[in-house]
């Protein structure tokens, strides 16, 4: 259903008070406008600025004297006819117990008359009183073809103040609203304008900054991190089995494989010693099948307000979802959700937000596939263990000594050095119980050595940095022995 439908069943249903948190209040505003309208209801607008004034049509003059929130509320109580009264910005007005009370006869009173509170803000903070009332209400973001018609809209727009020429196929088209899901209305509009407004032209060529527009906007956001993803697979040692089941699966994304009845991965937990690659396999990941990586910032979706940040992890989730196809990466998904295994000492927040994460996972059906790493076993609340959350669980263990062999070669090259003036097979046994990042590091170390030195790099320089820092695994020996353990018969070996 659209966004004007599922307001208008509960208009008919008679919710005396609808809560919208959002910041496209002019879209916001366009939905309870058609909404209302097509009910046949009469519509109030209130806002600071202007006071009460009729709300369907932009030239109405405003009552006088309701400009403030509690005068303009209690002119809404005296309305005898059912009707739909909208209020901007007005939860920074409820701190004060007048407005408030106001508020709060005005709800009841609607509750009683059929008519219906409409309360659009930017914030969320509504007071518990409120809350318990309100009916929340979230805007979707828009389909392929509600950004088409946004894209058409803006370009005649812009093409009645000066020409514009438009020069591109449908599947070009195509290509440009696809890469503008997962954006609100008003973010793909400017982009658009963006796009046009210099060289007065807009063609396929325009991907390339709806791209970086992009970018900036989920950046800005705060809640999905748009990461360049330039890893392939090659480039990280060992994690064989890993590298071959992301293969097979990549064969389930095509055309071919959905007819064949395969549906798309969903995801792979990969558990493992810090430093072992997990956080790089899900840049390869994402460049192997072509797809675009988000990361989840886990710590922007905690917020001080009650209800906000179980809001964000569903906006965050319903992104993602609008951009598919897309790898979506939670990193040290432990820390975000730690409370939820264990008792409780926020309020049962961290519960409340897991919740709404396993049952994401286990009902959606965009082809979003999940990366989540995990350092700490322990602080893992065990439902999401359980079998059919990912499609499948991996361990990623300390490199072997083929494997340690393979990492020295491959991060000299990525440095510039020669891999074969190196005694490959002493360094690898020198590194025994050396994580991937600790072997890039001793080789970063012997460059600086080398460097101030005014020397080449040399194996033997190498061995001395290898000597000089004991890895991980020697300094938390008990706990690496612990890990493995435990992984042995509940994970598949990513090596």
């Amino acid at each position: 259903m659209t966004d004007q439908d599922r307001l208008g069943r509960l208009i008919a249903a008679r919710h005396a008070c609808i809560f919208i948190p959002t910041h496209e209040e002019d879209y916001a505003l366009s939905v309870v406008r058609e909404a209302a309208f097509a009910q046949g209801l009469n519509l109030w607008l209130w806002s600071v600025i202007g006071g009460v004034r009729d709300g369907l049509t932009q030239e109405s003059q405003p009552v006088p004297d309701t400009e403030h929130p509690a005068a303009g509320l209690y002119h809404l109580t005296q309305i005898q006819d059912r009707c739909v009264a909208v209020v901007l910005d007005l939860v920074g007005h409820l701190r004060d117990d007048r407005t408030l009370r106001v508020l709060r006869d005005l709800v009841h009173q609607f509750g009683q008359t059929g008519s219906v509170l409409v309360i659009i803000d930017h914030r969320s903070d509504l007071p518990d009183v409120l809350r318990s009332e309100a009916t929340s209400f979230e805007l979707s973001l828009p389909t392929e073809k509600e950004l088409e018609i946004v894209v058409r809209d803006t370009l005649r727009s812009l093409n009645r103040r000066k020409p514009i020429e438009v020069d591109i196929t449908r599947s070009g088209l195509r290509t440009i609203i696809r890469n503008l899901r997962g954006l609100t209305r008003r973010q793909a509009a400017q982009i658009i304008v963006d796009c046009v407004w210099e060289d007065c032209r807009f063609d396929l060529s325009d991907l390339n900054t709806v791209l970086a527009r992009k970018r900036q906007a989920l950046q800005t956001g705060g809640l999905l991190e748009y990461v360049e993803a330039p890893v392939d697979l090659d480039e990280i040692g060992g994690l064989g089995r890993l590298k071959a089941w992301l293969r097979r699966r990549q064969f389930a994304l095509t055309e071919d494989g959905a007819r064949f009845g395969l549906e798309a991965p969903r995801g792979v937990l990969m558990l493992g010693v810090q430093g072992a690659g997990k956080s790089l396999c899900a840049k390869a990941i994402a460049t192997a099948w072509q797809q675009p990586l988000l990361r989840m910032d886990v710590g922007a979706l905690y917020d001080r307000y009650v209800g906000e940040s179980e809001r964000r992890l569903r906006e965050a989730l319903g992104q993602a979802g609008m951009m598919a196809p897309v790898v979506l990466w939670i990193d040290e998904i432990e820390k975000a959700f730690a409370s939820a295994a264990a008792r409780s000492t926020d309020g049962g927040l961290s519960q409340r937000m897991f919740g709404s994460l396993l049952t994401w996972m286990q009902e959606h059906r965009e082809a979003v596939f999940l990366v989540a790493t995990a350092n700490d076993i322990e602080a893992l609340p065990p439902e999401l263990l359980r079998k059919g959350r990912f499609d499948e669980i991996f361990f990623v263990d300390l490199p072997e000594p083929e494997v340690r062999r393979d990492i020295f070669r491959i991060h000299l090259a990525k440095r510039g050095q020669d891999a074969g003036q190196f005694d490959l097979d002493a360094l690898s046994v020198a590194a025994e119980g050396f994580s991937g990042a600790e072997i890039e590091q001793a080789i970063i170390a012997g460059l600086h050595e080398a460097f101030a030195a005014k020397s080449a790099l040399s194996t033997s320089l190498l061995l001395h940095t290898l000597a000089e820092s004991p890895p991980l695994s020697v300094t938390m020996a008990e706990r690496m022995a612990a890990l493995r353990a435990w992984a042995q018969q509940r994970c598949m070996p990513a090596h």
